[in-house]
C-alpha cells in the first residue's frame, strides 16, 4: 500500500471513505456518528494546503484510506484517520499513523495526539495498540482544550471521549 499526499480533486473520494468507515458506528449504537457528514471541501482545504493530508492508495492509485493532521500544542494532531471498510484490518490505518510519526520526527516534533471515543473497539483500544496513551484532561494544552470544546459543542461528548498521545 503506497501513501502519498492528497490531491485536490480527491476530496469527494475522502468523503466517500469517511461515510463508509463511519457506518460501523451504527453497529455500536452510535447512529448519530454514522450519519454525521464528513468534512467539506472547504474544511479539508487547510489540511491539503499545509501538506498535512495523506491517502493510502491501491494499485490503481485510488485512495482507500486517509489521514489529516494539524499542529496543536507542539504536536502533530490526528484530526481524522479513516479506512474504507473494504480495506480494513490490513494495517492501513497503522501505516498512515506511522507515516505521520515519521513526518513528525523529521520535523523535530516529539508527539502525536488525537481525540477518540473511549469505548469503541476501533478507537481508543486500537490506538493504545498503536502506542498512544490517555492524557489526563487537567494536563491538556490550550489547543487540545479547544479541540475538546469544539467536539463537545458538536455533541460528541454524549459518549465517553478522551485525548491520547504517542511520544516519538
Amino acid at each position: 500500500m503506497r501513501i502519498r499526499e492528497v490531491r485536490a480533486g480527491e476530496v469527494p473520494l475522502l468523503q466517500e471513505i469517511e461515510r463508509a468507515a463511519g457506518a460501523g458506528f451504527r453497529e455500536v449504537g452510535m447512529p448519530e456518528i454514522a450519519d454525521d457528514e464528513p468534512f467539506s471541501a472547504a474544511e479539508l482545504a487547510p489540511f491539503l494546503a499545509a501538506g498535512l493530508a495523506w491517502v493510502a492508495v491501491d494499485g490503481a492509485d485510488r485512495p482507500v484510506a486517509y489521514l489529516i493532521a494539524e499542529r496543536i500544542d507542539g504536536a502533530l494532531h490526528v484530526e481524522q484517520v479513516s479506512v474504507h471498510p473494504a480495506h480494513a484490518r490490513r494495517g492501513i490505518g497503522r501505516a498512515l499513523l506511522e507515516h505521520l510519526a515519521t513526518r513528525a520526527r523529521a520535523e523535530g516534533v516529539s508527539a502525536l495526539t488525537l481525540t477518540t471515543f473511549a469505548d469503541v473497539p476501533w478507537n481508543a483500544p486500537y490506538y493504545a495498540r498503536c502506542g498512544f496513551h490517555p492524557v489526563p484532561d487537567d494536563t491538556l494544552g490550550p489547543g487540545l482544550r479547544e479541540v475538546r470544546a469544539r467536539e463537545a459543542a458538536h455533541g460528541l461528548d454524549r459518549w465517553p471521549r478522551l485525548v491520547m498521545s504517542r511520544p516519538l
